[in-house]
């Protein structure tokens, strides 16, 4: 019986071919989408996953209040380590002290590399469990040691034996290799990250870390809580410990009136609560697991609501063959198995397209979301989950052909005086426009939202950025050859004919390396509520970056008392305004500073020499950092300004000469700023791509849906065509007859997508500080385009009934 089910189901596909491809092709597609985004969210879930103890280790954060707001941070002072490990430790099986991941060079013999790398103690890899390929999780003991990921060991020693080998890291520390660890897969926070050495050695060999200064938070800390313990019982043990912070810190009250209290944030949070709202994490990238989430669940629900649709529809045209098979004495569970087998094939069937749809179009889409996602072909719940899809799409879509058909009496159907409008009257194809009015509900908010992330982006990416990113090149100073000559490189490279300035800065220009509070004006603090970046630069910096001044001037070489003197931006001269009321133009006024820029925190005074356009630094989407700028301190890059009139093509291979000549122990890396700024939009942009193309797809399978129901009121309604015809219609009135309840439907459909998607869309813009409005064209367009998309996918359809010769139609059956 179950042969012959699966025979006459198949041959019903054969026969209805049209069908069967948008049938199985729609529900393919669908299911090829929920399983790419099925596969990113278990990605996203998984992250950090590969660490054996990831639930339970943690970073330690500290909260300050600023001004009656939470800001949360997540370096300390080196010297806490010290008081935790002393005071703190019963909570914890391991606390480990590093440096934030940062790029070295590593030079084995002739080989040199520039790679990420971190300074950590000995008890890292062991807490994180390295997957060690040679080489122990005791390999860190050794102070001058260093452990290797197996791509950065065969960059540098091909297929040679690394263990033991010498090595130095940024020219200047001499290390041997013992250990190579397994390179960490791409949803891990320690992704990327090339090797590990001893943390003991990087503080005997800069002498900033042994001064050991409380104010100075420079150290990430890492804990792996006990067993018996959890996070809220280890964060409560050092909420206040902070305090012994501050009483180590000279008389900085400002560090005392902030409140400071420490927290852990669990490592499995670390990826996807990654941002923090007055000191709790409550979003990141979880955002986008319940946005794409959504847009998978609503793509494979377009699709499965296209199955049903269509399988009921057809099966009104079988009611014949049902009587006439009760007539001859087939029972009414065989009829039901029949329909049920016709249904779950179809399913099945577009179940394994989609497995080869997902396997082929897997690389471009790791490629898009930047990812290394596989099918888990061993993974038993993947499995269970399909199994599970299928059998419910399967009785869903089987159930009213095979319920509600078989129960009528044969006697009627044969008759002809049963049909479905007769039956159901008007109420027989509700069902139906309800699911194409969902289809398009969906669909028509998918669009919408994409339209405004996009219009997101180019607004941000509008944006005034206060200098020019045109021909601007970063060179970082990993070595310590950079240093002391500057004034050499400026020669040689201007001598080249192809650079007009080069100037040195503390941090690259797409980027705060520091943030410091403590600037007063006539006694009061200018801001509270959020610390100022401060960066350190060359007085070449403004030529270099093409600063534009609001008022005042640049630093002057010649004129010795401007290294007492602040060039701060718009941002920093209002807060000076607001905070001084007194103050006309910022230009001449003193601000005072306390930091540990300064020696021994001695509160010293500047004098505002300019005022500059704000500069986007950080992030283009939130508001621009008060800054300040100065001439003393360390700067660690250097600023490239390539001639305008010289290709770049033409300009980097002489650039690069005059380094290789004068830095010989450092490879020549060098960053663009028009392409590191770009690298700000990469999340919102992948997420814009990713919206596009789901959004294109649920067009298309509504679409699909719509052709196969175009082409059935068609063909139920080729009789009252011809009669029309006959009595003088024109093509022109039956494809308005045919095409204007499917019309209609998407109008209903976007009279409730319309305010949905404004609603979301604007509560998704407002975690944006700097954002864009939502437009009318933004409806207008999408309502056009989805009226047009209806009326070509229908016309198709339409203007074929419309056109077929009445004699056809007419003809006695």
């Amino acid at each position: 019986m179950l042969k012959n089910y699966f025979k006459i189901a198949f041959r019903n596909l054969v026969k209805n071919r049209i069908y069967s491809v948008i049938n199985i092709g729609g529900l393919a597609v669908g299911m090829s989408v929920a399983m790419l985004i099925g596969l990113w969210i278990y990605d996203e879930l998984s992250f950090n996953k590969s660490h054996e103890n990831y639930d339970r280790i943690g970073q330690i954060y500290v909260n300050q209040n600023f001004g009656g707001e939470k800001s949360t941070w997540s370096y300390l002072p080196y010297p806490y380590i010290n008081e935790l490990k002393s005071n703190y430790k019963s909570n914890f099986k391991h606390i480990v002290v590093s440096t934030n991941p940062g790029e070295n060079i590593l030079t084995a013999g002739e080989n040199k590399l520039s790679r990420n790398g971190m300074f950590i103690e000995p008890d890292a890899p062991e807490m994180f469990s390295f997957k060690m390929l040679k080489g122990t999780w005791k390999g860190l003991s050794d102070p001058q040691s260093i452990m290797l990921s197996a791509s950065a060991a065969k960059a540098l020693f091909g297929n040679a034996d690394p263990m033991d080998k010498p090595l130095k890291i940024s020219t200047d520390r001499n290390v041997k290799v013992t250990g190579i660890y397994e390179d960490f897969p791409k949803n891990s926070q320690f992704s990327g990250v090339d090797f590990f050495s001893s943390w003991d050695y990087f503080v005997a060999t800069n002498a900033y870390m042994k001064q050991k200064k409380w104010d100075n938070h420079a150290v990430a800390i890492f804990v792996e809580i006990k067993p018996e313990i959890s996070f809220a019982q280890a964060s409560a043990s050092i909420k206040n410990s902070e305090l012994d912070v501050i009483k180590h810190l000279d008389g900085m009250k400002e560090e005392a009136a902030t409140h400071p209290q420490m927290w852990i944030h669990p490592m499995k949070n670390w990826h996807l609560y990654s941002d923090f709202k007055n000191g709790v994490a409550d979003s990141g990238p979880v955002e986008y697991i319940w946005m794409l989430g959504l847009i998978g669940f609503f793509v494979i629900f377009l699709a499965c609501i296209n199955f049903i649709n269509l399988s009921t529809a057809r099966s009104e045209k079988r009611a014949k063959e049902v009587g006439i098979r009760k007539a001859v004495g087939s029972l009414r569970s065989q009829l039901i198995g029949q329909f049920f087998t016709e249904s779950f094939l179809v399913v099945i069937l577009s179940f394994f397209v989609a497995l080869c749809v997902t396997a082929a179009s897997l690389t471009w889409f790791n490629n898009l979301s930047a990812k290394q996602m596989i099918i888990p072909w061993g993974n038993l719940y993947f499995w269970l989950f399909s199994l599970g899809f299928i059998w419910v799409t399967g009785l869903l879509a089987g159930s009213y052909p095979a319920l509600y058909l078989t129960s009528f009496q044969p006697v009627k159907v044969l008759k002809g005086s049963w049909s479905l409008r007769i039956q159901g009257g008007l109420l027989a194809a509700l069902p139906r426009k309800v699911l194409v009015v969902t289809q398009f509900v969906v669909s028509i908010t998918l669009i919408i939202c994409t339209i405004v992330i996009y219009s997101q982006i180019q607004f941000a990416k509008n944006r005034p950025v206060g200098y020019s990113r045109e021909g601007l090149l970063m060179v970082e100073m990993k070595s310590g050859d950079f240093y002391g000559k500057t004034n050499l490189l400026r020669t040689e490279l201007k001598n080249t004919g192809v650079v007009t300035e080069i100037a040195e800065s503390q941090s690259p220009i797409t980027g705060v390396w520091s943030e410091n509070g403590g600037f007063r004006s006539n006694g009061k603090f200018i801001s509270e509520k959020e610390a100022f970046a401060t960066l350190s630069v060359s007085t070449e910096y403004a030529k270099t970056v093409g600063w534009q001044f609001v008022e005042g001037r640049n630093f002057s070489k010649e004129l010795a008392s401007d290294t007492a003197g602040f060039i701060i931006n718009e941002t920093a001269a209002r807060l000076l305004k607001l905070a001084n009321k007194s103050v006309e133009s910022p230009v001449g006024e003193i601000i005072s500073w306390q930091s540990s820029w300064m020696t021994n925190n001695i509160e010293k005074q500047f004098k505002v020499l300019g005022v500059v356009k704000d500069m986007v630094m950080i992030s283009p989407f939130e508001n621009i950092k008060p800054t300040v700028f100065f001439l003393f301190g360390a700067p660690n890059w250097i600023n490239i300004c390539i001639d305008p009139n010289v290709s770049t093509s033409v300009a980097l291979p002489k650039i690069e000469a005059v380094f290789k000549q004068l830095v010989p122990t450092a490879p020549f890396d060098y960053k663009f700023a028009d392409q590191e700024y770009a690298v700000k939009f990469a999340g919102e942009e992948r997420m814009s791509k990713l919206a596009t193309l789901f959004a294109s797809i649920a067009i298309f399978i509504s679409c699909l849906g719509l052709f196969g129901l175009a082409s059935f009121v068609a063909e139920q309604r080729t009789k009252e065509i011809g009669i029309r015809k006959v009595l003088g219609a024109t093509v022109a009135n039956l494809w308005k007859m045919l095409s204007q309840d499917f019309v209609l439907l998407v109008v209903i459909a976007f009279l409730i997508s319309g305010p949905a998607s404004w609603y979301f869309m604007n509560k998704w813009l407002m975690k944006y500080n700097y954002h864009t409005e939502i437009s009318w064209w933004i409806f207008a367009v999408t309502a056009i385009g989805a009226l047009l998309i209806t009326l070509i996918t229908v016309s198709s359809q339409a203007i074929k009934a419309a056109l077929m010769n009445p004699v056809k139609s007419l003809k006695s059956e």
